[in-house]
């Protein structure tokens, strides 16, 4: 917002918090004709679906935080006239092992054939590739029937199950711990690592987890956009939020960065908001308040006992690679093995040691992790002359790493968990990814690590949990409300990630919240 612009006395909406799904929420408001105002704490909207720098002098602009899109419907995009798109990624997923004293490896893309015969060099049949079949067969009829209720009222779990018409898709998902049937499908422990890892993103949680809290983070990650793909955004995640706040402006929203609301009050009809800039404290009223924050964040501005926090548990690096490293199997080429989902010590048993290791308060002996190369599939988030000069991005992101273990020595444990990690990784590369890294102005290696502590700090998610809490079954229960975005001040509506049927980069919870609110206006 401009410095010579200030809000008005009251909006019909006033929106706490200018990440995606905030913005998602006022561009919705705002088209429908409603007076809406945006308070951010921050000097720029976005939230954790920004595209910075981070490399002093370096013309790389990377998806700091959040980076891959699945959950984001067509339906918000389309509603909105969004000028954003996603590319696919051509390859899914290679995972590299050592075999009978060898390097080898599972490619999963590029074509049935080639996968056949990846699972056939691998496992050496057929048994596994069909059981693959199979299974993502189920689980792709599952995201085709569940993904479209994510933007309407919260169906009950009978409806839910209904919509599911599969009862053994409904058991193996909704009622025992996936585990069982990761175990019951597959034999090969790399091939069960790789189901799993969809199951433990952000969520710390062993396959058995009586909580099934592994089952909805896998739920979560097989149902996007109706197939379950995960995609590449054109130009960062940068670009999904800066095309959400031209929406939002556009239609008529104002959008006021560097204003830290302090309190929310409500009687249920009207509501004030204050908030606070770097000139002094203000005061705005409206008639519904849209909270794009945790629910903790939610209770201490509206008075409330904040919920427990829940644990955040990943680690999070981005870097920037003068050249892609060469892998130890040579049968794979490195561009694609890194287009897609690079797998490292995220077999089956190493994953259940991993997750043993950390919940008895130490570091994983060999840190699970997951790395993407972003600019094999969009190079535009570089500039001309690094994309000339061949150089690629590199994100990671860590499992089984709870906020815990970093109470001690956030910056200590940082180092050492940063270097146990690459080291996984260098055993299955012919050079070490040191050798590949750029140095950015300074002579700075291009290499920076965010532990679950970091996050909170930088983005005030609770425990540094990237969901802000643990994610929702996607149907009504007790206390959900119509939408799964109510609280209980009839006015005040959360529509961030701790939304039931949150989580992700997905616009969800602030298309429903938007929707909840013009119900209530008769819109």
């Amino acid at each position: 917002m401009p410095a010579h612009e200030g809000p008005q006395r009251s909006y019909d909406a006033v929106i706490v918090g200018g990440g995606h799904n905030g913005l998602v929420a006022a561009a919705y408001l705002a088209r429908a004709g409603r007076s809406v105002l945006v308070l951010e704490r921050l000097g720029n909207t976005g939230g954790a679906a920004v595209s910075t720098r981070p490399f002093t002098g370096v013309d790389a602009r990377l998806s700091r935080y959040s980076y891959l899109v699945s959950l984001l419907p067509k339906k918000i995009v389309r509603d909105l006239g969004l000028d954003f798109r996603v590319r696919t990624r051509t390859v899914s997923s290679y995972t590299p092992v050592e075999r009978d004293g060898r390097p080898t490896g599972l490619l999963v893309g590029g074509g049935e054939r080639r996968t056949r015969e990846a699972f056939a060099r691998l496992t050496g049949g057929e048994s596994e590739y069909r059981a693959w079949q199979e299974f993502y067969d189920m689980t792709g009829r599952v995201a085709k029937n569940v993904f479209p209720t994510l933007t309407e009222p919260l169906p009950t779990r009978d409806e839910l199950r209904r919509r599911v018409d599969d009862e053994e898709a409904w058991r193996v998902l909704f009622e025992e711990p996936i585990g069982v049937a990761v175990e019951a499908r597959f034999a090969d422990d790399l091939v069960r690592g790789v189901v799993l890892t969809d199951a433990l993103i952000g969520t710390f949680a062993d396959a058995h987890d009586p909580s099934l809290a592994q089952n909805r983070c896998f739920l979560y990650h097989v149902i996007g956009g109706g197939t379950g793909a995960w995609d590449v955004p054109v130009g960062g995640m940068g670009a999904l939020t800066d095309a959400l706040a031209g929406a939002a402006r556009d239609a008529g929203a104002l959008l006021a960065t560097g204003h830290e609301v302090l309190g929310i009050s409500s009687d249920g009809r009207a509501a004030e908001v204050t908030y606070r800039t770097a000139d002094g404290e203000g005061v705005v009223g409206a008639r519904h308040v849209l909270v794009n924050a945790s629910p903790q964040e939610l209770a201490v501005l509206t008075g409330d006992q904040p919920p427990t926090p829940a644990e955040g548990a990943q680690l999070k690096v981005n870097m920037l690679l003068k050249r892609l490293p060469r892998l130890k199997d040579a049968e794979v080429d490195p561009r694609e093995a890194f287009s897609g989902t690079f797998h490292i010590a995220e077999g089956y048993r190493q994953l259940a040691t991993a997750h043993a290791q950390a919940a008895a308060g130490r570091l994983p002996e060999a840190p699970p992790s997951e790395i993407y190369c972003h600019s094999l599939t969009d190079p535009t988030i570089l500039g001309p002359g690094l994309v000339e000069q061949g150089y690629q991005t590199l994100t990671l992101f860590g499992l089984h790493t709870p906020a815990r273990l970093f109470d001690h020595d956030n910056d200590g444990v940082r180092e050492e968990l940063l270097a146990s990690t690459l080291a996984q990784l260098d055993a299955h590369l012919a050079e070490p990814l040191a050798d590949c890294l750029a140095t950015d102005a300074d002579g700075r290696p291009c290499i920076e690590a965010k532990t679950p502590l970091d996050l909170e700090r930088d983005l005030r998610l609770p425990g540094g949990n990237i969901f802000h809490r643990e994610l929702s079954w996607p149907y009504a229960q007790e206390d959900t409300g119509r939408w799964g975005v109510e609280t209980r001040h009839a006015n005040v509506l959360l529509c961030g990630a701790g939304a039931v049927r949150g989580g992700g980069v997905s616009g969800v919870p602030g298309h429903n919240a938007a929707m909840a609110v013009l119900e209530q206006l008769g819109d």
